[in-house]
């Protein structure tokens, strides 16, 4: 796991996999103390991302249903997915 790789370089799917290896890693409950802290902040600014990325899409989905309900009432509309 390369810590040095810019986190806006890396795929969703590269970033999921990053933050994984993260979670395990520290489980392990074998790393020193700032080793610890120095890959817990990566795996904060990784899920950071990774929610924006996640309301980016959602945002995206939700413009494009409205594209296909047309004019549709906003009271009428399916809102079961959000």
């Amino acid at each position: 796991m390369d810590l040095q790789v810019p986190i806006e370089s890396l795929s969703f799917r590269e970033e999921m996999t990053q933050l994984e290896e993260i979670v395990s890693l520290l489980e392990t409950n074998t790393l020193e103390l700032e080793e610890s802290l120095k890959i817990y902040e990566r795996g904060v600014a990784l899920l950071r991302d990774l929610q924006q990325r996640l309301g980016d899409a959602q945002q995206k989905v939700d413009v494009l249903m409205g594209e296909l309900s047309g004019d549709m009432e906003d009271d009428r509309r399916d809102v079961t997915l959000s």
